[in-house]
Protein backbone atom coordinates (compact mmCIF):
# COMPACT_ATOMS: atom_id res chain seq x y z
CA UNK A 1 0.00 0.00 0.00
CA UNK A 2 1.75 3.12 -1.18
CA UNK A 3 -0.16 6.23 -0.22
CA UNK A 4 -0.04 8.88 -2.93
CA UNK A 5 -3.41 10.58 -2.49
CA UNK A 6 -4.19 13.42 -0.11
CA UNK A 7 -6.22 12.72 3.03
CA UNK A 8 -9.95 12.95 2.24
CA UNK A 9 -9.13 14.56 -1.09
CA UNK A 10 -8.41 17.92 0.57
CA UNK A 11 -6.85 20.75 -1.40
CA UNK A 12 -3.07 20.58 -1.72
CA UNK A 13 -2.62 23.79 0.30
CA UNK A 14 -4.02 21.92 3.34
CA UNK A 15 -1.88 18.83 2.72
CA UNK A 16 1.57 20.41 2.70
CA UNK A 17 4.12 18.54 4.87
CA UNK A 18 5.70 21.78 6.11
CA UNK A 19 2.65 23.88 6.95
CA UNK A 20 0.24 21.15 8.12
CA UNK A 21 -0.24 20.96 11.89
CA UNK A 22 -1.42 17.34 11.70
CA UNK A 23 0.38 14.29 10.34
CA UNK A 24 -1.42 11.04 9.50
CA UNK A 25 0.74 7.92 9.22
CA UNK A 26 -0.82 4.73 7.76
CA UNK A 27 0.68 1.46 9.05
CA UNK A 28 -0.86 -1.46 7.09
CA UNK A 29 0.59 -4.19 9.30
CA UNK A 30 -1.05 -7.49 10.28
CA UNK A 31 1.91 -9.70 11.12
CA UNK A 32 0.87 -11.11 14.52
CA UNK A 33 -2.93 -11.18 14.64
CA UNK A 34 -4.32 -14.52 15.79
CA UNK A 35 -7.95 -14.66 14.66
CA UNK A 36 -9.61 -12.28 12.23
CA UNK A 37 -7.08 -11.27 9.58
CA UNK A 38 -7.25 -8.14 7.46
CA UNK A 39 -5.99 -5.26 9.63
CA UNK A 40 -3.36 -4.59 6.97
CA UNK A 41 -6.25 -3.53 4.71
CA UNK A 42 -7.56 -1.13 7.37
CA UNK A 43 -5.68 2.04 6.37
CA UNK A 44 -6.72 1.79 2.72
CA UNK A 45 -10.38 1.25 3.64
CA UNK A 46 -10.21 4.11 6.16
CA UNK A 47 -8.75 6.47 3.58
CA UNK A 48 -11.32 5.51 0.96
CA UNK A 49 -14.15 6.12 3.44
CA UNK A 50 -12.60 9.47 4.39
CA UNK A 51 -12.84 10.62 0.78
CA UNK A 52 -16.62 10.14 0.98
CA UNK A 53 -17.11 11.99 4.29
CA UNK A 54 -18.37 15.54 4.79
CA UNK A 55 -15.57 17.76 6.11
CA UNK A 56 -17.76 20.15 8.09
CA UNK A 57 -18.33 18.96 11.66
CA UNK A 58 -21.74 20.06 12.96
CA UNK A 59 -20.98 19.58 16.67
CA UNK A 60 -17.86 21.75 16.76
CA UNK A 61 -18.97 24.05 13.90
CA UNK A 62 -15.55 23.57 12.33
CA UNK A 63 -13.60 22.32 9.32
CA UNK A 64 -10.55 20.89 11.04
CA UNK A 65 -8.82 19.86 7.80
CA UNK A 66 -7.96 23.56 7.36
CA UNK A 67 -5.40 23.12 10.16
CA UNK A 68 -3.55 21.05 7.57
CA UNK A 69 -3.40 17.25 7.47
CA UNK A 70 -0.33 15.73 5.83
CA UNK A 71 -0.80 12.11 4.77
CA UNK A 72 2.58 10.37 4.77
CA UNK A 73 3.70 7.38 2.79
CA UNK A 74 2.60 4.18 4.53
CA UNK A 75 5.07 2.39 6.77
CA UNK A 76 5.28 -0.95 4.98
CA UNK A 77 8.00 -2.61 7.02
CA UNK A 78 6.74 -6.17 7.64
CA UNK A 79 9.87 -8.31 7.61
CA UNK A 80 9.68 -8.91 11.40
CA UNK A 81 7.59 -7.46 14.25
CA UNK A 82 10.79 -5.94 15.71
CA UNK A 83 11.60 -4.14 12.46
CA UNK A 84 8.04 -2.81 12.16
CA UNK A 85 8.13 -1.44 15.73
CA UNK A 86 11.45 0.29 15.11
CA UNK A 87 10.27 1.79 11.81
CA UNK A 88 7.13 3.19 13.47
CA UNK A 89 9.16 4.49 16.42
CA UNK A 90 11.65 6.33 14.19
CA UNK A 91 8.99 7.84 11.94
CA UNK A 92 6.74 9.00 14.79
CA UNK A 93 9.62 10.48 16.76
CA UNK A 94 10.79 12.38 13.71
CA UNK A 95 7.43 14.07 13.26
CA UNK A 96 7.06 14.83 16.99
CA UNK A 97 10.43 16.59 16.82
CA UNK A 98 9.00 18.72 14.02
CA UNK A 99 6.19 19.82 16.38
CA UNK A 100 3.45 18.01 14.45
CA UNK A 101 0.29 16.57 16.00
CA UNK A 102 1.01 12.95 15.10
CA UNK A 103 -1.77 10.46 14.37
CA UNK A 104 -1.67 6.91 13.00
CA UNK A 105 -4.12 4.51 11.42
CA UNK A 106 -3.44 0.77 11.64
CA UNK A 107 -2.98 -1.98 11.18
CA UNK A 108 -3.06 -4.24 14.21
CA UNK A 109 -2.43 -3.00 17.75
CA UNK A 110 1.27 -3.95 17.82
CA UNK A 111 1.97 -0.78 15.82
CA UNK A 112 1.30 1.16 19.03
CA UNK A 113 4.41 -0.22 20.75
CA UNK A 114 6.77 1.91 18.69
CA UNK A 115 4.39 4.87 18.71
CA UNK A 116 4.02 4.95 22.50
CA UNK A 117 7.78 4.49 22.93
CA UNK A 118 8.36 7.61 20.81
CA UNK A 119 5.81 9.68 22.72
CA UNK A 120 7.22 8.50 26.07
CA UNK A 121 10.69 9.63 24.99
CA UNK A 122 9.43 13.05 23.90
CA UNK A 123 6.93 13.97 26.63
CA UNK A 124 7.36 14.00 30.40
CA UNK A 125 4.75 12.43 32.72
CA UNK A 126 2.85 10.82 29.85
CA UNK A 127 -0.52 9.19 30.37
CA UNK A 128 -1.47 6.53 27.83
CA UNK A 129 -5.23 6.22 27.54
CA UNK A 130 -6.04 2.82 26.06
CA UNK A 131 -9.62 2.39 24.84
CA UNK A 132 -9.91 -1.30 24.00
CA UNK A 133 -11.77 -4.57 24.55
CA UNK A 134 -8.54 -6.41 25.41
CA UNK A 135 -5.94 -5.74 28.09
CA UNK A 136 -2.97 -6.41 25.74
CA UNK A 137 -0.62 -6.74 28.74
CA UNK A 138 1.23 -9.94 27.95
CA UNK A 139 5.00 -9.58 28.25
CA UNK A 140 5.43 -12.00 25.34
CA UNK A 141 3.08 -13.93 23.08
CA UNK A 142 3.89 -16.58 20.49
CA UNK A 143 7.59 -15.99 21.10
CA UNK A 144 7.62 -12.20 20.59
CA UNK A 145 7.27 -9.15 22.86
CA UNK A 146 6.06 -7.27 19.75
CA UNK A 147 2.82 -9.20 19.35
CA UNK A 148 -0.55 -7.43 19.31
CA UNK A 149 -1.32 -9.13 22.65
CA UNK A 150 1.69 -7.26 24.12
CA UNK A 151 0.77 -3.83 22.74
CA UNK A 152 0.45 -2.11 26.13
CA UNK A 153 2.93 -4.07 28.25
CA UNK A 154 5.70 -1.50 27.84
CA UNK A 155 3.28 1.39 28.40
CA UNK A 156 2.13 -0.26 31.62
CA UNK A 157 5.75 -0.45 32.80
CA UNK A 158 6.88 3.05 31.80
CA UNK A 159 3.87 5.40 31.58
CA UNK A 160 0.67 6.20 33.45
CA UNK A 161 -1.64 3.70 31.71
CA UNK A 162 -5.42 4.10 31.97
CA UNK A 163 -7.44 1.26 30.41
CA UNK A 164 -11.07 1.79 29.36
CA UNK A 165 -13.60 -0.70 27.99
CA UNK A 166 -11.69 -3.88 28.85
CA UNK A 167 -13.80 -7.02 28.70
CA UNK A 168 -11.38 -9.79 27.70
CA UNK A 169 -8.01 -10.82 29.18
CA UNK A 170 -5.80 -13.71 30.25
CA UNK A 171 -5.22 -14.50 33.94
CA UNK A 172 -1.51 -13.71 33.47
CA UNK A 173 -2.40 -10.12 32.59
CA UNK A 174 -4.24 -9.69 35.88
CA UNK A 175 -0.93 -10.09 37.70
CA UNK A 176 0.63 -7.02 36.06
CA UNK A 177 -2.52 -4.93 35.67
CA UNK A 178 -3.09 -1.89 37.89
CA UNK A 179 -6.78 -2.56 38.48
CA UNK A 180 -7.32 0.84 40.12
CA UNK A 181 -6.68 2.36 36.69
CA UNK A 182 -8.84 -0.07 34.70
CA UNK A 183 -12.42 0.71 33.76
CA UNK A 184 -13.93 -2.62 32.81
CA UNK A 185 -16.88 -2.61 30.41
CA UNK A 186 -19.12 -4.37 32.92
CA UNK A 187 -18.46 -1.63 35.51
CA UNK A 188 -18.80 1.28 33.10
CA UNK A 189 -22.29 0.05 32.31
CA UNK A 190 -23.36 0.68 35.93
CA UNK A 191 -21.31 3.79 36.76
CA UNK A 192 -22.55 7.26 35.80
CA UNK A 193 -19.29 8.87 36.91
CA UNK A 194 -16.67 6.63 35.28
CA UNK A 195 -15.58 9.28 32.78
CA UNK A 196 -14.71 11.80 35.50
CA UNK A 197 -13.02 9.07 37.54
CA UNK A 198 -10.83 8.09 34.58
CA UNK A 199 -9.86 11.68 33.79
CA UNK A 200 -8.90 12.34 37.42
CA UNK A 201 -6.27 9.58 37.13
CA UNK A 202 -4.62 11.17 34.08
CA UNK A 203 -1.62 13.48 34.04
CA UNK A 204 -1.88 16.65 31.97
CA UNK A 205 -0.25 15.08 28.89
CA UNK A 206 -2.18 12.26 27.20
CA UNK A 207 -1.65 9.95 24.24
CA UNK A 208 -4.73 7.95 23.15
CA UNK A 209 -4.53 4.50 21.62
CA UNK A 210 -7.95 3.46 20.39
CA UNK A 211 -8.58 -0.12 19.36
CA UNK A 212 -11.83 -0.19 17.39
CA UNK A 213 -12.90 -3.41 19.13
CA UNK A 214 -13.61 -1.18 22.15
CA UNK A 215 -16.82 -0.37 20.32
CA UNK A 216 -19.74 -2.75 20.41
CA UNK A 217 -19.87 -5.03 17.34
CA UNK A 218 -23.47 -3.91 16.76
CA UNK A 219 -22.01 -0.64 15.47
CA UNK A 220 -18.53 -1.81 14.40
CA UNK A 221 -18.39 -5.49 13.41
CA UNK A 222 -15.32 -5.24 11.12
CA UNK A 223 -12.50 -5.82 13.59
CA UNK A 224 -10.25 -8.76 14.38
CA UNK A 225 -11.98 -9.88 17.58
CA UNK A 226 -15.47 -8.32 17.88
CA UNK A 227 -16.22 -8.71 21.60
CA UNK A 228 -19.84 -8.20 22.76
CA UNK A 229 -20.65 -5.53 25.32
CA UNK A 230 -18.65 -2.60 23.99
CA UNK A 231 -18.96 1.17 24.00
CA UNK A 232 -21.55 2.91 21.83
CA UNK A 233 -20.97 5.89 19.54
CA UNK A 234 -22.17 8.83 21.65
CA UNK A 235 -20.81 7.31 24.84
CA UNK A 236 -17.35 7.15 23.30
CA UNK A 237 -17.60 10.66 21.81
CA UNK A 238 -18.74 12.14 25.12
CA UNK A 239 -15.72 10.64 26.86
CA UNK A 240 -13.26 11.69 24.16
CA UNK A 241 -14.58 15.25 24.09
CA UNK A 242 -14.07 15.54 27.87
CA UNK A 243 -10.52 14.19 27.61
CA UNK A 244 -9.59 16.59 24.80
CA UNK A 245 -11.15 19.51 26.69
CA UNK A 246 -9.56 18.82 30.07
CA UNK A 247 -6.16 17.41 29.05
CA UNK A 248 -3.41 18.11 26.53
CA UNK A 249 -3.79 15.26 24.07
CA UNK A 250 -0.49 15.14 22.19
CA UNK A 251 -1.36 12.43 19.63
CA UNK A 252 -3.41 9.31 19.00
CA UNK A 253 -3.72 6.15 16.97
CA UNK A 254 -6.70 4.12 15.77
CA UNK A 255 -6.11 0.42 15.15
CA UNK A 256 -7.69 -2.94 14.28
CA UNK A 257 -10.03 -2.04 11.44
CA UNK A 258 -10.47 -5.26 9.43
CA UNK A 259 -12.61 -4.16 6.50
CA UNK A 260 -15.40 -6.30 5.13
CA UNK A 261 -16.01 -5.70 1.40
CA UNK A 262 -19.73 -6.43 1.90
CA UNK A 263 -20.23 -3.81 4.65
CA UNK A 264 -18.58 -0.39 4.59
CA UNK A 265 -20.18 0.93 7.79
CA UNK A 266 -17.19 0.11 10.00
CA UNK A 267 -14.80 1.83 7.58
CA UNK A 268 -16.95 4.94 7.66
CA UNK A 269 -17.24 4.88 11.45
CA UNK A 270 -13.44 4.75 11.74
CA UNK A 271 -13.10 7.66 9.31
CA UNK A 272 -15.70 9.71 11.15
CA UNK A 273 -14.16 8.91 14.54
CA UNK A 274 -10.72 10.06 13.39
CA UNK A 275 -12.14 13.34 12.11
CA UNK A 276 -14.17 13.83 15.31
CA UNK A 277 -11.05 13.41 17.43
CA UNK A 278 -9.21 16.01 15.36
CA UNK A 279 -12.21 18.33 15.61
CA UNK A 280 -12.16 18.06 19.41
CA UNK A 281 -8.41 18.66 19.53
CA UNK A 282 -8.51 21.84 17.47
CA UNK A 283 -11.97 23.08 18.46
CA UNK A 284 -10.59 26.17 20.19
Amino acid sequence: MSVLQRYAGIDQKYANPDSSKIVLIPVPYDGTSTWGKGADKGPEAFLHASENMELYDIETDSEVYKQGIYLTEAIEENSTPDAMVEAVHATVKGFIKRNKFVTLIGGEHSISIGTIRAFHECFDSLTVLQIDAHADLRKEYEGSPYNHACALYEANEKTNLIQVGIRSMDISEKRVMNEEQVFFAQDIYLDDYWMDSAIELMTDTVFITLDLDALDPSILPSTGTPEPGGLLWYELLTFLKKVFKEKNVVGFDIVELCPNPMDKSSDFLAAKLYYKMLSYKFEN
